[in-house]
């Protein structure tokens, strides 16, 4: 397997909303093995399927030393005082902003071998199973700012080299 190239903002398949894994095969195994190693890359939390381009619903992550993924995944449990908190993106490289995010997060999806799995947690994990959860929904974290906040953001993204 691989580490795969991060699709950047602007790129459609980050804003389209992802269908379900149907079955389990070769390639959804793959693609798994793909995400994990693509979260492995030091500085990162998670990797959803539509930032290495699959329009699929699954990501992984890598927080507090703990690797894993999830297929399938939907948010079941937030709860904690909705916080703003710096958040980044790979696929929108060299922009934080401040986003409102619950302190305690709770998804369900399966594992490849088709078994109902739970990620819980709060903090950091808390703020990856939103954030990557958001990306299988065609969102990237600037959709939650407020409108002032997201204007700055955009304004900034004009600026950068990469957009």
């Amino acid at each position: 397997m691989t580490v795969r190239e991060i699709r950047l903002y602007g790129d459609p398949v980050l804003r389209t909303v992802c269908e379900p894994v149907q079955e389990i095969t070769p390639a959804i195994e793959d693609l798994i093995q793909d995400l994990l190693e693509t979260t492995q890359v030091p500085g990162r939390a998670g990797v959803a399927a539509p930032q290495i381009g699959v329009g699929l619903r699954a990501f992984s992550y890598h927080v507090n030393g703990e690797l894993g993924y999830i297929i399938n995944p939907r948010i079941v449990e937030l709860s904690g005082e909705l916080v703003e908190i710096e958040e980044g993106c790979l696929s929108v490289p060299g922009l934080w902003e401040k986003t409102p995010r619950y302190s305690f997060a709770a998804a369900e999806g399966i594992n490849l071998a088709g078994e109902t799995i739970r990620i819980e947690g709060d903090g950091l994990l808390a703020q990856a199973l939103q954030h990557e959860c958001d990306h299988l929904e065609g969102k990237v974290y600037l959709d939650r700012l407020e409108e002032t906040s997201r204007k700055e953001a955009m304004r900034k993204l004009r600026e950068t080299d990469w957009f």
